[in-house]
């Protein structure tokens, strides 16, 4: 007997039983179902860690300045002013590998007013530099320049959520809005992007939509600061492109740690965040995620080719006057072992299809209704049909040596 006459045999003998071969394949459609998912909503979790870090930036370090309570912020302030130029300078000066250092100085919301609009916002005096480092992009007109720090201009670039607000459908650029008692001239507006206020690991990451970029020096000038707050809220450092980026940031921070150490008189009102740190911690997560849940599919293939083995077991004993017919016609055992694996292995392959087409259907609903990402890559699809199809011609060896070792006589006579 030919394979292709044996798989055709086998599929003659599946149609003839439906239900009985539906309840084989289950435990390996929903095995593959639970290997494709798990693993497109890994990947999606993993692309989506991956935008999110590009927003922190794989080559920036980021100091960023504690909260304290009033007691505890006047003990600090005996000692450290907190995050200030200074540190900039220093930073600049003495960490080796530095590209540019942003600092960056946040006000607490304020009122706005844009003639008889009016609207909330934050306050963030930014440099020049903010904007790539912190992949912002312009919707129209320009960010903040040199010049506007240098001349501490009383200009501002405003999200998106905040121009509707305050502009609705009439021109922003030019326009004069008021903040406090601060007038300003908008001369740009932010394009809109998505996970705005999302946190990443515990990091905040922000949010462009309703804020107000003014120069550095501005901010520093013109607005109202707390007397015990800390001058700069954030130090953005940027660092070289180096052969690799994990290492030279973990050396980075190392180094800014010890200098801010010293500069601030060993009071810690500072907190370090590298976004290359955070990405591989994300990793080493997911990894373990995979595991556990590659964990549990395999525990529903096994159990899908056990339910294999059971039904082949009992076809085995339905069909045996069957087997001792075919031996007695002059049928080798190979022959009998071939068709038994066939039938399993047909099992198998297209539990392992039903299971595909499932897979793909939860890792889509999944997407709609969550809102999450997620990624069916080949290899998953690979992965789970080829170790389904393992499993069902391993589950079906037993049950098909065991037909072929039939004696034909006995098999004959078998009531």
């Amino acid at each position: 007997m030919s394979y292709l006459e044996a798989f055709m045999a086998s599929l003659g003998n599946l149609a003839a039983h439906k239900l009985r071969s539906l309840l084989a394949m289950l435990g390996v459609v929903f095995g593959v179902g639970a290997v494709i998912s798990m693993l497109s909503i890994g990947a999606g979790a993993e692309l989506q860690a991956m935008g999110t870090i590009e927003r922190l930036g794989l080559r920036n370090v980021i100091v960023r300045s504690r909260s304290f309570d009033n007691d505890r912020l006047l003990e600090i302030r005996e000692h450290s002013i907190g995050l200030s130029m200074r540190d900039c300078e220093a930073i600049r000066e003495a960490v080796p590998g530095v590209e540019s250092v942003a600092p960056k100085v946040e006000i607490a919301p304020y009122a706005i007013l844009a003639g008889s609009a009016r609207g909330e916002g934050t306050v963030y005096g930014v440099v020049p530099e903010h904007q790539e480092l912190a992949d912002l992009e312009l919707e129209e007109g320009r960010f903040v320049d040199a010049l506007d720090e240098k001349e501490h201009a009383q200009v501002c670039v405003i999200g998106p959520g905040l121009r509707r607000e305050l502009f609705q459908y009439k021109p922003a650029l030019g326009a004069a809005l008021k903040v406090n008692d601060v007038w300003l001239t908008v001369i740009g507006v932010l394009a809109a992007r998505g996970g705005e206020g999302d946190t990443f690991q515990g990091v905040s990451l922000g949010s462009s939509s309703r804020a107000i970029y003014v120069p550095v020096t501005t901010a520093l000038r013109r607005f109202d600061h707390s007397p015990l707050g800390s001058p700069l809220s954030e130090i953005i450092v940027h660092l070289e492109d180096s052969e690799d980026d994990a290492t030279a940031s973990r050396t980075a921070a190392r180094s800014i740690e010890a200098l801010l150490s010293v500069l601030h008189g060993g009071m810690e009102d500072y907190v370090l965040v590298v976004p290359e740190g955070l990405l591989e911690q994300s990793r080493r997560t997911q990894r373990i995620f995979n595991i556990v849940m590659g964990c549990i599919a395999g525990i529903s293939l096994l159990v899908g080719g056990i339910g294999i083995m059971n039904i082949m077991l009992a076809s085995v004993l339905e069909r045996t006057r069957e087997i001792g017919l075919r031996r007695a016609v002059g049928a080798r055992r190979r022959d009998i072992l071939v068709q038994f694996l066939v039938e399993s292995f047909a099992i198998s392959a297209f539990g392992g299809l039903i299971g595909v087409l499932m897979g793909l259907g939860i890792s889509r609903a999944v997407g709609a209704v969550a809102d999450w990402p997620t990624v069916v890559t080949p290899l998953s699809v690979f992965l789970a049909t080829g170790v389904a199809v393992v499993v069902g011609v391993s589950s079906g060896f037993y049950p098909a040596r065991r037909a072929a070792d039939l004696d034909p006589i006995q098999a004959l006579h078998y009531e």
